[in-house]
């Protein structure tokens, strides 16, 4: 399986880097790419730098590299996650502006037809943020808003991680055992 992780600006990090380290655990190839904001964020709220960030994923893409093997359809992936999303991420995807690879990655994702889940983080969300989402939601991309569940109920901010890459990771049919599901 081959995964395409974008790390953007907006808030819950955290969660970023779960799924990375998930993932890697799981052995399932990863070409990661983050913004500029993403970058700064991770680093913010994780105390990561990207060269830390980076050995989490299989493969690194430069941001500004629109000629990175993920810019193109024929590079197959099994889909892309955007966790966080910021909603200026989203506007641009729902829009088709591809002005970096991130969003380039995304538009490519949902040409294919292959499985896009975002996972935006903001609040409240105004009625362009929503249109927005609906109109990805439209074309079939799935948004997981950064909202975990309580019925878990979670101890510690790493239960509360494992709930969202686990229903992150749901969203692209990869197994795992992160939380215990309803009705166990």
């Amino acid at each position: 399986m081959k995964i395409v992780v974008g790390i953007t600006g907006g808030s819950c990090a955290i969660y970023a880097v779960g799924l990375l380290k998930v993932l890697q655990t799981l052995e399932i190839e990863t070409h990661l790419v983050v913004s500029t904001m993403g970058e700064y964020v991770v680093k913010h709220e994780c105390g990561m730098g990207l060269e830390e960030l980076k050995e989490l994923a299989s493969v690194h893409h430069d941001n500004k590299n629109l000629a990175a093997s993920i810019s193109s359809g024929s590079f197959k992936t099994d889909g892309m996650i955007i966790i966080p999303c910021s909603m200026r991420t989203l506007a641009a995807v729902a829009h088709g502006i591809s002005d970096n690879l991130l969003t380039r990655a995304a538009d490519v994702t949902i040409k294919e037809g292959r499985k896009l889940v975002i996972v935006p983080r903001e609040t409240p969300l105004s009625v362009i943020h929503l249109e927005n989402m609906m109109k990805l939601a439209k074309l079939g991309v799935r948004i997981l808003p950064a909202a975990p569940g309580f019925y878990h109920h979670p101890e510690t901010i790493e239960d509360i991680v494992s709930i969202m890459v686990g229903r992150t990771l749901d969203q692209m049919e990869i197994e795992h055992g992160l939380f215990k599901r309803w009705g166990e």
